[in-house]
């Protein structure tokens, strides 16, 4: 029985920590799978010599990150964790890159996570199409 006892204390003390953990994750996975569709576009324009845009979607399922040409025929999609959301300050939700290595307009997104336990992320696209990460952001 004391086993048992000092087992559910421990289990009770971790079980907070753990799921902060997974909603971390969750949070890194999402923000690596921006990250890759963003330097795929931005490869795709130069390559193809033509305009494409990144856009998401946080509300179909699954949530989706979606790449396209000119004609805005998909090239291709991703999904990520249904808890992960992305976020910018503007209403748009495309980005365009363009075949000159630029953006049409500098984004920086934000990667929360349905824990308001998790740490958010940052993803910042520049005008001359750099992107970097970072740790940061406000989550509603």
């Amino acid at each position: 029985m004391v086993t048992v006892a000092v087992l559910g204390i421990i289990l009770s003390i971790a079980a907070p920590n753990i799921s902060t953990q997974l909603a971390n994750q969750r949070v890194k996975s999402t923000t690596a799978t921006l990250n890759n569709a963003l330097k795929e576009a931005k490869v795709e324009s130069v390559i193809r010599r033509q305009p494409i845009t990144v856009s998401y979607d946080n509300e179909s399922s699954p949530k989706s990150i979606i790449i396209k040409g000119l004609d805005a025929q998909p090239i291709a999609s991703y999904s990520y964790d249904a808890k992960s959301s992305i976020k910018t300050a503007t209403t748009t939700k495309i980005i365009t890159f363009e075949p000159s290595k630029r953006v049409t307009a500098a984004v920086i997104y934000t990667i929360c996570d349905s824990n308001s336990a998790a740490s958010s992320r940052q993803l910042v696209v520049s005008s001359v199409a750099s992107i970097t990460s970072q740790l940061g952001g406000s989550c509603p």
